[in-house]
């Protein structure tokens, strides 16, 4: 993807933009606004409920033991017992045999090491990983706001919320499921929409079956409302809308990207900049983002296109360094080791009461640290809106009512994952 060929970010009217002025390459007059669809989808991709094995269970408690025949001389254990158990995946006795619980003449191998006839194998199949995926745990969890219809969370960086390969543990749905019993009769426990694992911030549960379809609705119609702080590189614009499709990298498929193809789904993210600094030969700025939809890494993949990667983010500034645009090697002010990424604001209309509630959190302590080393306050711009100026509000997470009127009419994010 061409950067000077893309068209897929539009800034807002600036009040006397300076010539040269761009964003990621992008001149003003190669920008647009386009119309997306919002989207929200509870796909097996958002939430990949994984479930263990068939009898996982019951196989950790048998032993399987083979003899090494003629015709099995010289073969690969791997590929021996995949054959001889083809029950279980080559993957999975991979991982049997490197954990040791395969044995050959009573001595542990490697899945490449070839066996001898008259070897006697034996195996103690092991419950998979994601057997205790759905087990109650006592996850810590910072609970901001809970009544008997749904609760508000403030989740930290470095805590997964669901299940999945590599995190079958130790998540936020495994601490629901300790807290709450009940919990476990609900679809994902109640989780209604994610956060990255290195993302931290407010999410909403819901703990009735209820009001989980009703917050599902209120995303597809946009009275979920969420807002992210994010300190991206460069200088951005005072205020634009970035509409791209994004997809799954095709060529790296454990990544998003933006894809220009049917695969790629509507997706847009309004923003503002709060404040910008200068950092060594660049800029450092703090923008908020209000998502129109809800796409897996949205606000990562969007920010990175037009050229502004978030600061810490390890996976999509290595994007950045591969290729499109020249890397960015500023050392920053204190030690930062993942996306600068906060979910800060929360708004939605209760389930039952249908009154519009929000609820905000401050960014966490190393986040605040960045932000203060970086001194984003003394450059902060002067406001007359309340609804941005509030991020330099003081004091711990709290929860609101806001009457009849939904105080966020001027457009706080909506949907789900960044």
């Amino acid at each position: 993807m061409k950067k000077n060929s893309v068209k897929h970010y539009s800034p807002s009217p600036q009040p006397n933009p300076q010539a040269g002025d761009g964003v990621g390459g992008l001149p003003p007059e190669r920008v647009r606004a386009a119309a997306a669809v919002a989207d929200f989808e509870a796909s097996a991709e958002e939430f990949d409920d994984a479930v263990g094995a068939p009898g996982a269970a019951a196989d950790a408690a048998m032993t399987l033991s083979l003899e090494v025949d003629s015709a099995s001389h010289g073969e690969r254990l791997d590929k021996l017992l995949a054959r001889h158990f083809s029950e279980f995946s080559r993957s999975r006795l991979q991982q049997w045999i490197e954990s040791g619980a395969v044995r050959v003449d009573g001595q542990v191998r490697r899945p490449r090491d070839a066996v001898q006839m008259g070897n006697r194998i034996e195996v103690r199949p092991q419950a998979a990983p994601e057997s205790s995926a759905f087990a109650p745990e006592d996850v810590p969890l910072d609970v901001v706001y809970e009544d008997d219809t749904l609760l508000v969370i403030n989740k930290p960086a470095g805590l997964v919320v669901h299940p999945a390969a590599g995190n079958w543990s130790g998540t936020v749905l495994n601490g629901l499921l300790h807290r709450d019993p009940g919990a476990a009769s609900l679809p994902r426990a109640g989780i209604v929409h994610r956060l990255d694992k290195e993302t931290s911030g407010l999410m909403v549960v819901a703990r009735t079956l209820t009001a989980q379809t009703d917050l599902v609705r209120q995303l597809q119609a946009r009275t979920v409302k969420r807002t992210y702080i994010a300190l991206v590189w460069g200088r951005t614009y005072d205020e634009g809308t970035i509409d791209a499709p994004i997809g799954r990298d095709p060529r790296e498929r454990t990544r998003m990207a933006i894809v220009q193809t049917a695969s790629g789904k509507p997706s847009r993210t309004h923003f503002r900049t709060l404040a910008t600094v200068p950092l060594g030969r660049g800029f450092v700025s703090m923008v908020l983002c209000k998502l129109e939809t809800g796409r897996t890494h949205q606000i990562r993949v969007h920010f990175e296109s037009i050229g502004h990667p978030l600061v810490g983010d390890p996976v999509y500034f290595r994007a950045t360094q591969r290729g499109q645009r020249p890397a960015i090697r500023v050392p920053l002010p204190v030690p930062y080791e993942r996306q600068a990424l906060h979910a800060y604001k929360l708004g939605l209309v209760h389930p039952v009461t249908g009154k519009h509630m929000s609820w905000t959190a401050q960014p966490p302590e190393d986040l605040q640290a960045l932000i203060d080393a970086l001194d984003f306050e003394s450059a902060q711009a002067d406001d007359e809106d309340e609804a941005w100026d509030e991020v330099w509000e003081g004091g711990e997470a709290h929860w609101e009512y806001a009457g009849d009127e939904d105080e966020d009419d001027d457009g706080d994010g909506d949907e789900r994952d960044a």
